[in-house]
């Protein structure tokens, strides 16, 4: 097989591909005995048709139209490798000439492909990089922050004689209806007005409203079989309630912490900050590394990766294609897409280890949005097919990490941050050098580890029962949410998980055969003969 590759566009090229017919030969072979095993002819039995008679029932046009249907994806994967390029997106394929249609065994297959491609990018000396970052403070703002959160988990809900107002919690009953068909419906709902996390427009619709009173809003629908269409939505307050706040005494220290006094809780507190300040360091330097690459280094795009990530996101909030909105976050789209293609390429430079905690910390995180149970988020993303997506999200996370280590971050007063990535990286080593080398050994480390982690363990329940973001007791069935996608962005169609068929120009001669299913090339959509 011969393969010739033309650069179009820094993302996107097109491949001139020519196969032999001794190449194509097997694939012909299979095809007759597929058709073979398909009809049913008097005198034999099935799939036991002479080649020769398929041939003449069905003619060398249909056979051959088989063959190159079954064997152009392999020959696509095959090029694309020859021609060492990294495709994305959906392959645009043109078949030029089918060999043999005359019965003969001479001549060669042509077809030619166009192909977005990841375009090549120069990255930097990262030893010379310098990001400035602003310094989160741990004061006593702080310290109150926490120590409010402390107290809400165990405030108390009052009920007040007055019109509902920002923060309140009410209890609803809403019945939502199209053209006068109830939709969706729900009663005694517990909601706290400026969550934001149901219907768009009831905060507004509840803020003056007393207990038994109803009014009437207007809401696009986020799930179900009606998502993205305008209901009516009829409101009810049952109730209207405010969160009492204990006392910020020692008595409250001792009844919510292992502390007797306020003032050892609150030390405690700014201890708890500034831990978290130092991981926000980290944090704010990533993103200030990113959004410089962005900036500097030059990163084109395929125009046709940006149109689909829309249409899939138009798709996921119930909208039409061409809707506004599409035009709205286009740039956030693109950038979305340059930062993936950045990430990947670090990827492709630096050794990024990916291990289960890092893992199973973007999945807590991932439950924490979408609301979602770990497991039960683990068990939707395995089988949608994109826990390999989510696997890739975390390393290109994990690549700003690897970079972080050779660059200099500085707070707005000029001096030099340690944010301590070299220090965990060697303590990591240096455990796995430690480690015992015998199962005795091992076994008697465990033993004396085995405080030690009951300790870490206690310490992590006490962290994980944090309030809860201020939740409903139920969630509206009015607004179901939509069969989400994993947030790991796609940045489109991606080659080794494109999903649609590409689009396929016809052959320079037709077949009448019906056409065979094509199959996926590994790097990037399967084309497919006409």
């Amino acid at each position: 097989m011969k393969t010739e590759s033309e650069k179009l566009s820094p993302t996107r090229v097109k491949l001139t591909v020519e196969v032999p017919f001794d190449e194509l030969k097997p694939a012909v072979e299979a095809a007759t005995t597929k058709i073979a095993d398909q009809v049913q002819i008097p005198g034999f039995r099935k799939g036991k048709v002479p080649a020769k008679l398929v041939e003449q029932r069905f003619g060398r046009p249909a056979i051959m139209q088989e063959a190159v249907n079954d064997a152009l994806p392999d020959f696509y994967q095959q090029a694309a490798a020859e021609a060492e390029i990294k495709p994305v997106g959906r392959p645009e394929v043109e078949v030029d000439q089918v060999p043999g249609l005359d019965g003969s065994e001479e001549g060669n297959l042509l077809f030619t492909v166009e192909q977005d491609v990841r375009p090549e990018i120069a990255l930097p000396d990262f030893s010379a990089y310098e990001v400035e970052i602003e310094e989160p403070e741990v004061d006593e703002d702080a310290v109150e922050v926490r120590l409010t959160e402390l107290r809400e988990r165990f405030g108390t809900l009052v009920g007040v004689d007055r019109p509902a107002a920002d923060g309140d919690f009410v209890s609803l009953d809403m019945i939502a209806t199209i053209e006068d068909e109830e939709i969706e419906s729900v009663e005694g709902v517990s909601y706290q007005i400026g969550e934001g996390n149901m219907l768009e427009g009831l905060d507004e619709a509840l803020i003056g409203l007393s207990a038994e009173e109803t009014t009437t809003f207007e809401s696009q629908l986020a799930g179900g079989d009606r998502a993205g269409e305008t209901a009516q939505v009829k409101v009810t307050a049952q109730s209207v309630k405010v969160r009492e706040l204990p006392e910020a005494d020692d008595e409250f220290a001792e009844m919510a912490s292992e502390f007797d006094t306020i003032a050892e809780l609150k030390e405690d507190l700014k201890t708890q900050a500034a831990a978290d300040a130092e991981g926000n360091r980290v944090a704010l330097a990533r993103n200030a590394l990113l959004e410089k690459l962005l900036e500097e280094l030059e990163i084109p795009v395929p125009e046709q990766l940006v149109e689909d990530e829309i249409a899939s996101h138009l798709e996921n909030e119930g909208k039409e294609a061409g809707d506004p909105h599409g035009e709205e976050i286009r740039e956030d789209t693109e950038k979305a897409v340059r930062a993936q293609f950045l990430l990947d390429e670090i990827n492709g430079t630096r050794e990024v280890q990916v291990d289960q905690n890092d893992l199973m910390s973007y999945m807590g995180q991932l439950s924490a949005q979408y609301g979602i149970e770990s497991n039960q988020l683990l068990q939707m993303l395995a089988q949608s097919g994109q826990l390999e997506q989510i696997f890739s999200e975390v390393q290109r996370s994990k690549a700003l990490d690897v970079v972080l280590e050779d660059i200099t971050v500085k707070n707005a007063a000029g001096d030099v941050l340690d944010l301590g990535l070299e220090a965990e990286g060697e303590a990591a080593e240096a455990t796995d050098a430690d480690a015992p080398e015998t199962d005795a050994d091992a076994d008697a480390d465990a033993e004396e580890k085995a405080p030690a982690t009951e300790a870490a363990a206690a310490e992590a329940d006490a962290a994980e029962e944090k309030p809860a973001t201020k939740a409903p007791a139920k969630k509206a069935p009015a607004k179901k949410a939509p069969a989400k996608k994993a947030p790991a962005k796609k940045a489109a169609a991606e080659a080794d998980a494109a999903e649609e068929k590409p689009a396929t120009k016809a052959p320079a001669k037709k077949a009448p055969a019906k056409k065979a299913p094509a199959k996926k090339a590994e790097s990037g959509e399967a084309p497919e003969s006409t």
